[in-house]
């Protein structure tokens, strides 16, 4: 098959409980088909997986949850024989098994695999690799703040354990919240009054001052991006810096942050 053929290749995909994934390629004269490519997009790094026939007639290939794939977007190819590379776009695709997982944590970290289609209708993977890694759960949104509640991986909780509200843009400094923690659960309040107009992202330190800031985010669950669909409703607050409207979202990395908007001044 030469390259520039014009076949259509795709990869139904199915995730396990652990966090591996099962590609099973299909296509017109996809026997040649050596391997499967995950390349990252914004570097230069290559995974390569082995497929190998099966007994209806697919290729498969195995990325089980022990090989490393550091965070980032994965984009999905077939290497055809000695040819180029072909961009491999979503077959059918099960992930049942990620909205029930439960990570251990007992490696240190949580790793986390979201195939997913691309604008463009191609086969991309998302990749997180957290350590340790706090999981948002709940998000309570009242009146002029929040609760947020929460489970942490690959760590404990000491004392001493409180949550950060940090501006993103600005060197001023972090905003600190206790933090009630119930073996590896967790809930802390974000009180909006406090926040001036930016973007605020919200970090737990589990160890206090002495150990690791870790990145609150929603990872353990079957959707790549979050920020289009949970959405959480703004409030309209008074604050030292003026009236804003605040609010929760998760970022283009389904990380939690907290958007603040200065009010218009009354005509």
């Amino acid at each position: 098959m030469p390259a520039g053929h014009d076949v259509s290749l795709r990869a139904d995909c199915v995730a396990d409980s652990a966090g591996g994934l099962t590609f099973d390629v299909t296509a017109d004269g996809a026997s040649r088909t050596a391997h499967l490519v995950l390349r990252r997009r914004d570097g230069d790094e290559e995974v390569g997986l082995p497929l190998a026939p099966t007994a209806d007639g697919t290729l498969r290939a195995a990325l089980p949850s022990t090989v490393a794939l550091p965070e980032g977007r994965w984009d999905a190819y077939a290497r055809v024989a000695d040819d180029e590379p072909l961009r491999l776009a979503p077959g059918a695709t099960d992930l049942r098994a990620l909205t029930a997982r439960t990570p251990s944590g007992s490696r240190g970290h949580v790793a986390v695999r979201i195939p997913y289609a691309t604008r463009q209708g191609k086969l991309t993977v998302r990749s997180w690799l957290r350590a340790p890694h706090a999981e948002a759960g709940e998000l309570r949104v009242e009146g002029a703040g929040l609760t947020v509640r929460g489970r942490l991986y690959g760590a404990c909780f000491a004392p001493d354990a409180y949550a950060e509200v940090r501006p993103r843009h600005s060197p001023g400094p972090a905003r600190r919240s206790d933090v009630a923690a119930d073996e590896a659960r967790f809930a802390f309040p974000v009180s909006y009054a406090a926040l001036g107009p930016g973007v605020w992202d919200l970090w737990l330190r589990p160890h206090g001052e002495s150990g690791p800031r870790v990145r609150i985010a929603r990872l353990l669950d079957d959707v790549a991006d979050k920020k289009p669909v949970f959405t959480y409703p703004r409030a309209r607050v008074d604050t030292a810096y003026g009236p804003v409207e605040a609010g929760p979202y998760y970022t283009r990395d389904n990380d939690l942050s907290v958007s603040v908007t200065a009010c218009p001044s009354p005509q």
